[in-house]
């Protein structure tokens, strides 16, 4: 179907219409003049507005190939992928904003959103994650590409003893895997400030201090003797890697805006960026470097500790505890973790260990699903449970989630209880991936090659395990029939209580 998606209407097959449904989002969100901002992620259109009063959440999750809303910080109308693409673009010709763009008037925005957060009892720890998502998001595309790059090219130099080393053509192709990560902390740095309100090119700059370079200044040597910093000794621009850009690009915006306060206007196009980069500078290499050093250090002692100390417990608290991250829009969260994983010159030397026992969760869903789907007798259930199950063991879980589980609670929770046996097995496997970003069946692209065969036993572990939990433990008629009614009557609306279980 040319990568377009199908809708099944009275037994009649349709193409779905972009332009019309993007239309129907920009009215339902309130209009143009609403929208401060738009960008989509894997699956989703994220819209920024400036009056949240305008949302029509319930007529969004009616408008067609709508799979889910989470009305949060932004409002996150789930697509699915490839479609959102689609409908972002169409999107975003409607509004005159570039995916990703931000109005001028960005200050009065970040105050509505920040009052509107605090309206919904959201704490300062979920509200900072969103905004490291945020930061990451706009780079997955290029860690996805470069990821499977250096995973693909490594198995063949190590199939053909590297005869392909002087083939002009694939070492063109290495570069690409090679450069993201080599220059990751710099667009870090960017992302970080702009997502904080500072100017991205100084966070760029910040970025640049995390950049291995044999002729970085830093790394001078006088009469064969690197030179030494104070407190830290001699520099390495390895050390901290994201985790620093990540702070400094932060430092950088906070800093460049607090000296635009007090910094006369005639002198402010000169002086406020000058005095950013040096001073910031001064504090990114002194303070900051070890402080993201520390921290990096730290997050890989505690997934060592999940990974191998904790075994086989490990990965099934790490599968079960997914799913409500996801719920949340908050696993987006994980992609600087992820990132660091498959960079090549970290730990894990690329591999990541983490991402296939994550992946289990939507195996556990899956199985949730079939069990709904054989045991229920609501046929509004069972219609949107077999809708949602083929995208659902592809890897996209979003549609069961957000349309049959989560609204019903019991299962969610069964869903995420027998994720738990698939994420043993992957844990025992010891199963890697090369990039992230797809999940299911796809997640057998990015699986370290000679590991397809576990990963599928893994997935289908995860299967059995929400399936048993799901038919024996999480079927409640009642609640399916208060949520979604009963054959004979006509089904109550369940926006709201998919809403309140999604704010949980």
């Amino acid at each position: 179907m040319n990568g377009i998606p199908n809708y099944f209407i009275e037994g009649e097959v349709r193409k779905m219409d972009y332009q019309k449904t993007a239309k129907e989002v920009l009215s339902a969100v309130g209009g143009k003049e609403n929208i401060a901002a738009n960008a989509v992620c894997m699956t989703r259109l994220r819209v920024s507005v400036a009056d949240t009063s305008k949302v029509d959440v319930s007529r969004l999750k009616n408008i067609e190939g709508v799979l889910g809303v989470v009305n949060s910080q932004t409002v996150q109308i789930v697509f699915g992928p490839g479609t959102v693409n689609k409908v972002g673009a169409a999107f975003a010709d409607l509004t005159g904003l570039a995916l990703g763009a931000e109005v001028a008037d960005v200050k009065a925005v970040a105050k509505e959103n920040k009052q509107i957060n605090k309206e919904k009892h959201n704490g300062p720890v979920q509200r900072f994650l969103k905004r490291i998502a945020n930061i990451f998001v706009p780079l997955l595309p290029g860690i996805i590409a470069a990821g499977l790059i250096n995973g693909l090219t490594n198995v063949i130099n190590v199939s053909n003893g590297n005869a392909w080393m002087g083939v002009w053509w694939y070492q063109c192709i290495r570069t690409i895997g090679w450069a993201l990560f080599a220059y990751l902390p710099i667009f870090v740095g960017m992302n970080a400030a702009k997502e904080f309100k500072g100017s991205p090119i100084l966070g760029a700059l910040a970025g640049t201090y995390f950049v291995v370079n044999a002729s970085m200044p830093l790394l001078a040597k006088v009469g064969n003797v690197q030179l030494k910093l104070p407190l830290t000794g001699v520099f390495n621009p390895g050390n901290g890697g994201l985790i620093s850009a990540l702070l400094a690009g932060i430092l950088f915006a906070y800093l460049e805006r607090w000296i635009r306060k007090w910094m006369p206007n005639i002198l402010d196009t000169f002086f406020t960026p000058l005095l950013t980069v040096i001073l910031g500078g001064l504090v990114t290499v002194i303070v900051l470097q070890p402080i993201g050093t520390w921290l990096t250090q730290g997050i890989y002692f505690i997934l060592n500790f999940f990974y191998t100390s904790l075994g086989a417990l490990g990965g099934y608290l790490l599968s079960a505890g997914f799913l409500p991250l996801v719920a949340l829009g908050l696993h987006q969260a994980l992609t600087p973790i992820h990132a660091m994983l498959n960079d090549p010159s970290g730990p894990t030397n690329g591999i990541n260990y983490l991402l296939p026992i994550l992946m289990m969760a939507g195996g556990g869903q899956v199985g949730a699903g079939i069990a709904i789907l054989v045991k229920s007798k609501n046929k509004k259930l069972k219609r949107m449970t077999r809708d949602s199950l083929p995208v659902g063991i592809l890897g996209v879980g979003e549609p069961l989630m957000y349309a049959v589980t989560l609204p019903l609670g019991r299962p969610f929770v069964t869903a995420c209880l027998g994720a738990g046996i698939g994420g043993i097995l992957a844990s025992l496997f010891r199963l890697g991936t090369v990039s992230q970003g797809v999940s299911g069946l796809f997640g057998l692209m990015i699986v370290v090659p000679g590991q397809q065969l576990q990963y599928v036993i893994s997935m289908l572990a995860a299967y059995a395990g929400g399936f048993v939990l799901t038919y024996f433990f999480g079927i409640d008629d009642s609640r399916i029939d208060a949520v979604y009614g009963k054959n004979d009557e006509k089904p109550v609306e369940i926006e709201k209580h998919s809403e309140k279980m999604t704010k949980k």
